[in-house]
């Protein structure tokens, strides 16, 4: 059993890999895992919305391949994210970098599914002689975009036309309540941006925040994990029995524990009994 078949992925790379696996290309699969475990995938990179690789065959040369998807358009696109500002637990996971596991629930309440459906949704493209689509090469740059999705969940969005700065940039916006731009689809020409200035800080006002918190990105919860107590082990008290050591820890746990539950009745406005 190969390690792609043991590792576990993120709910999104999992989805992918899926449709992958799903076609009747059995041992042609198993040599793209060895492909992608092998390192023949020399090199991905993006082109706009589309995936160039290169992949290290039998034969001397690399094999080029080309994956791609059909992109959402402009109007999709503003339909979706606005969408997704309008869930203030979307926003917060997404501008963390995470992929919300019921994020297919945006797409499809605007007629769209992030995901294919199948894999003839994949537009693929090899160099090789095997007429079989997906070859082994192709395969093996699936699987390799699967480990992507596992590190960048946005990859699959670029995948549809835009890039993860473009979403998180309108998000922000959307957010924000500032003014938003219509983002441009990914095109193939490079993108040149003005070096950023940066912000002057005013030490004075560093931990002031004025704005009222959204409650539904605040969280309050007991503390978990190990107290400072547990880092530090047993309090040595000289010639003190090991009986008196304990039970000064057990005062101090009983300190900490108090402290804690009068922190959460203060964070909840409710005043302890």
């Amino acid at each position: 059993m190969s390690d792609y078949e043991i590792e576990t992925r993120e709910w999104w790379a999992q989805q992918w890999i899926d449709l992958l696996e799903k076609s009747r290309f059995k041992k042609r699969l198993e040599r793209a895992r060895n492909y992608a475990m092998q390192g023949n995938v020399l090199s991905i990179e993006f082109k706009g919305a589309k995936v160039l690789a290169k992949v290290q065959g039998t034969a001397p040369e690399p094999y080029q391949v080309s994956l791609s998807l059909d992109p959402f358009t402009d109007e999709q696109w503003g339909y979706t994210i606005e969408t997704m500002s309008e869930r203030a637990i979307f926003s917060a996971q997404l501008l963390a970098g995470e992929m919300p596991p019921n994020i297919e629930e945006v797409f499809t309440a605007n007629g769209l599914s992030v995901f294919p459906f199948t894999l003839s949704e994949v537009h693929s493209r090899c160099s090789c002689p095997d007429k079989e689509i997906p070859c082994k090469h192709i395969g093996a740059v699936y699987y390799q975009l699967g480990d992507r999705f596992s590190e960048d969940p946005f990859v699959i969005f670029q995948l549809r036309g835009r890039t993860k700065e473009q979403i998180i940039d309108v998000l922000r916006k959307l957010r924000g309540g500032g003014d938003v731009v219509s983002q441009p689809e990914i095109t193939d020409a490079p993108v040149s941006e003005p070096p950023r200035q940066p912000t002057p800080i005013n030490i004075e006002q560093f931990w002031q925040y004025n704005e009222p918190l959204d409650s539904s990105l605040v969280v309050i919860a007991p503390p978990s994990g190990d107290t400072i107590l547990d880092v530090l082990g047993p309090i040595p008290l000289g010639d003190k029995k090991a009986s008196d050591s304990q039970r000064v820890m057990q005062y101090l746990d009983a300190i900490y524990k108090a402290v804690s539950q009068q922190s959460m009745l203060s964070a909840m406005n409710v005043e302890g009994s």
